[in-house]
């Protein structure tokens, strides 16, 4: 088959390699129909999450069901489905407790309590790295499926491919930062981050009922799109530690800030020279520049949520400023099997649509340069959907 491979040293090539097989009873092969790039792909591309032999990309999926292996009973062959990108076997203590993303039977190599970055990782994800379990991903023809009667879900008729695909990861994703945050109704949103998750946090924030959602981003095309399709007001990230935000935020809440920040950005935001010769003194991956302005948007006692990835540690975090205003800081893989139900009736139901944000519609075969505009922010690029 044909896939995008990622290979050391940060590129991806279209090649052919073997077909995928059932190797344990509770597999499934899908014919991928749809397949996407991540943000977090980019991790992977660059080189920052390290990946030592060629793997297939891709996390975010769906497709038709080729085979299924005998244990599965609750996908049958010809099923369309979508695939959550968390591997979890629905069993264990985490799976158990709603917790998919720290199963502790899809990562046997790297898994472990530490969450240390080039040892103990939490549970597997499709086309995500050695590190979490590697696992070839969906940016295929055709992709393996671990734990097939958990994760896949029957995607009704109705919809297409683009309105149900994102149900795989972004939406979940940002859906969590809002429910982790436990928006209720009237809050202050600030977003940071106005690429896909960004904006399907915004998404998600007026379907809890938030009263005002701001979107932050260093780039004026990526706002114009959140503030389009999310109805959301957009903020342009000035040179700098952001401090224009921060300022705009504290002179619409009278002087205390945001009720709940979302960082969908991750360790790897637009960075200047100074910012990233002190990364290099203090052996840093990345920055965390945008957690930390979370942290002085929000207002005291307010809630942020960390939907972007963050890999190492942090010189001079401030733990002072998080302890002096009583925040609330939660982070990690969205639980995609907690919230996919609920959200697959959002879309059926016409409450949200999710297919707004593509802007590029591209064979599998341009995968190469799909990547290049995605991550280099051209062709005014915030989602790539590629066809096998």
């Amino acid at each position: 088959m044909k896939a995008a491979v990622v290979h050391p040293g940060g590129s991806i090539k279209y090649e052919t390699v073997a077909d995928p097989t059932i190797q344990d009873s509770t597999d499934a092969i899908i014919k991928v129909t749809s397949t996407a790039i991540c943000g977090s792909d980019l991790h992977v591309y660059n080189g920052s999450i390290p990946q030592l032999r060629p793997m297939v990309m891709g996390h975010e999926f769906m497709g038709i069901v080729e085979e299924v292996g005998h244990s599965v009973k609750n996908l049958k062959v010809g099923d369309r489905v979508i695939v959550p990108f968390p591997l979890a076997c629905g069993h264990c203590f985490f799976c158990d407790h709603q917790a998919p993303g720290h199963c502790e039977n899809s990562n046997p190599e790297h898994y472990g309590p530490e969450g240390a970055l080039l040892t103990e990782k939490g549970g597997a994800m499709f086309g995500y790295t050695d590190l979490y379990g590697g696992y070839d991903g969906g940016q295929a023809e055709y992709a393996r499926v671990p734990f097939a009667d958990f994760g896949p879900r029957v995607v009704p008729e109705n919809l297409t491919d683009d309105q149900a695909l994102f149900l795989t990861d972004i939406f979940p994703t940002g859906y969590t930062g809002i429910d982790w945050a436990e928006v209720s109704g009237g809050e202050t949103v600030l977003i940071f981050g106005a690429g896909p998750v960004g904006i399907m946090a915004a998404k998600s924030a007026w379907l809890r009922g938030a009263g005002r959602v701001i979107i932050v981003d260093t780039v004026q095309y990526r706002l114009d799109k959140a503030i389009k399709t999310a109805n959301a007001e957009g903020i342009l990230w000035e040179e700098g530690d952001g401090k224009n935000v921060i300022d705009y935020i504290r002179s619409i809440t009278n002087n205390r800030g945001a009720d709940v920040c979302i960082e969908a950005v991750g360790f790897e935001p637009d960075r200047g020279l100074i910012d990233r010769a002190k990364a290099v003194i203090n052996f840093e991956k990345g920055s965390s520049k945008v957690l930390e302005a979370c942290m002085s948007a929000v207002r005291r006692n307010g809630k942020i949520s960390v939907m972007g990835v963050y890999i190492g540690t942090y010189d001079n975090f401030p733990v002072g400023q998080f302890f002096d205003k009583g925040l609330t800081i939660r982070g990690g893989q969205a639980p995609v099997h907690k919230h996919i139900d609920t959200l697959l009736n959002y879309v059926v139901e016409g409450k949200v649509v999710l297919d707004d944000i593509i802007t590029h519609r591209l064979p599998l075969s341009d995968v190469e340069h799909a990547y290049h505009i995605f991550r280099q922010k051209e062709e005014d690029c915030v989602k790539v959907v590629l066809k096998p």
